[in-house]
Formats: C-alpha cells, sequence, structure tokens
C-alpha cells in the first residue's frame, strides 16, 4: 500500500477527514470521524506505519502472527507497517476495524447520521 492508497482509503470513510492537529510533528497525519482519530500516520516516512484503534481480543493474535509488522502501540492501539510485508486487504480490514471501533464509541445520533447503528 502506496502513502497516496493509504490516505485514500482512510478518507473513503463516511465522515472522514485528515487533520494535522500536532503542531510539535506537523507531517503527522490523523484520520478523524466526528473529531475521534481511527487512523494516525507519517505519510512520508519508511517504512510506512498506521496507529490503528485495535479490539484488545484481536491485538495480541495480530502482534503474534505477525510480530515484526504489527506491533503494540499506546493503549488499545497497534502500529501497523505497511510496506508491502502485510496483504493490502489485510491492512484494510485493519483500518475499517479502527474506524467501526471508533464510530461504535460515538453517541447513538451520531452513529446515527453516518448510517451505522
Amino acid at each position: 500500500m502506496t502513502p497516496e492508497q493509504l490516505r485514500s482509503f482512510c478518507l473513503s470513510f463516511n465522515a472522514a477527514v485528515e487533520e494535522f492537529p500536532f503542531s510539535r510533528h506537523p507531517d503527522v497525519s490523523a484520520f478523524k470521524v466526528v473529531g475521534k482519530i481511527f487512523a494516525l500516520t507519517t505519510l512520508d516516512a519508511r517504512p510506512l506505519t498506521v496507529n490503528l484503534k485495535c479490539d484488545p481480543a484481536d491485538a495480541g493474535r495480530l502482534r503474534e502472527g505477525h510480530p515484526e509488522l504489527i506491533v503494540p502501540g499506546w493503549r488499545h492501539w497497534n502500529t501497523v507497517t505497511v510496506d508491502g510485508g502485510l496483504p493490502d486487504r489485510l491492512v484494510r480490514e485493519l483500518i475499517e476495524d479502527s474506524y467501526d471501533l471508533v464510530v461504535a464509541g460515538l453517541p447513538r445520533a451520531e452513529r446515527l447520521r453516518l448510517d451505522r447503528p
């Protein structure tokens, strides 16, 4: 997955936006839905990685299955290397899972506006 493909996929979700909220790290892209981050990345970094929210029950399994490519992030987040070592399909699923977890934590009215119960 290229940086352009990563950005495009993150922005393909309903109400997703890209912001640069960290003045000390102006190159960090934060992909948000309704003000909540679901993906963090530095698109010009090598290797290209993305930080994604992950269900704690799945996090350990993913890390064990791909120890060099999926490592612990902050709390319930994983840092995923997306430079070709993992299938793009898996990377897309992990991004979608992160988006879904963030949306699930939104108030019901916000979820309904996003067409997600």
